[in-house]
């Protein structure tokens, strides 16, 4: 059985206004200038396109058109806290989810004691450190602000446990599934402006991309990225179907792009050398938000066990008796 993984019409359009909307509301330079801060106004209009809803009750589409929405935001590095809102957004109760997909509320989605864009959030979601449990929560205590690579507004506190949430598993899934497509389309732009910057930067009276040392990794980067891609588009059509085993597609695609884009990171800081890793270079903008969104929760604590479980072979009954 093959599966056709390209887009339909309507998920390209899709992809393709949301790259639009990020050219023009938040290109490289607003991003730099962001430092990977909320920007709000940008926030609520991306909320207002439908994307912040995509798969929940108020919104349309499945995890395919997340997805596509998700590698069009990678491709641009745009910032905020994505991951978490797709995950909020499938296990908050409705007033709450609500106001988060329409930008007017942020999430912080943690597990104590780091707690992401707290400074900013309205709504806490504390989720247990397997992945498998989650409850609407509140801070305990006054939050200290912490300092992150990505710049992004990150709390250190306590939090105290509300009510338990529904629907962690299938939120666990989406939240996987769109770190994935989004880490893939990041590491991907990353690779191609260090190949460019190959093709044109000389040593010794030749470009540097001409150089296996240079090529090859590259090379190696790309192909790692391309699949990390498809294992997203994968889950998210496992998902969309209803396959029992989505959610360990997910879990696939979350580890390999995480590895993939964090790869990515330093095979371009070789090849961008010393302004790759400078404020002002081509590449800082985009390896911190890779750094960042792999890190950030919820965190992978529950994918390793799930992919060994649903795609380790069946061991022969003979294997028992080999020494």
């Amino acid at each position: 059985m093959s599966l056709d993984l390209d887009f339909d019409d309507g998920q390209q359009a899709l992809a393709d206004a949301v790259a639009q909307f990020c050219r023009d509301r938040c290109d490289d330079d607003a991003v730099r200038a962001q430092a990977g801060a909320l920007p709000q106004a940008a926030w609520r209009e991306l909320a207002g396109l439908g994307v912040l809803g995509i798969g929940v009750p108020e919104g349309e589409g499945g995890a395919l058109e997340l997805a596509a929405a998700m590698e069009a935001l990678g491709q641009a590095v745009f910032p905020g806290p994505l991951v978490a809102t797709v995950f909020a957004a499938r296990v908050l109760p409705e007033a709450e989810r609500r106001r988060v997909v329409a930008g007017e509320s942020v999430a912080c989605v943690a597990t104590p004691p780091e707690l992401p864009f707290a400074p900013l959030a309205d709504v806490f979601v504390e989720v247990d450190p397997s992945g498998e449990r989650a409850w609407l929560a509140a801070p305990s205590s006054s939050l200290e602000e912490v300092a992150t690579l990505g710049g992004e507004p990150w709390g250190r506190g306590g939090l105290d446990r509300g009510v338990e949430l529904l629907g962690v598993s299938a939120a666990m899934a989406a939240a996987d599934v769109a770190r994935a497509a989004y880490l893939a389309a990041a590491g991907r732009r990353l690779i191609e402006d260090a190949a460019g910057h190959a093709r044109v930067r000389k040593q010794f009276g030749r470009a540097i991309g001409e150089f296996q040392a240079v090529a090859h990794p590259l090379a190696d980067s790309a192909i790692a990225l391309d699949g990390a891609r498809i294992l997203s588009r994968s889950a998210a059509h496992w998902l969309d179907a209803g396959d029992e085993a989505g959610a360990a597609w997910a879990s696939a695609a979350r580890l390999s792009a995480v590895r993939a884009a964090v790869d990515a990171i330093h095979v371009a800081h070789q090849v961008f050398g010393a302004i790759g890793i400078t404020l002002e270079g081509p590449a800082f903008h985009v390896t911190r938000r890779i750094r960042q969104v792999a890190s950030a929760p919820p965190s992978d604590a529950g994918a390793r066990p799930a992919v060994l479980a649903a795609f380790n072979p069946i061991p022969h009954p003979s294997a028992e008796a080999r020494p």
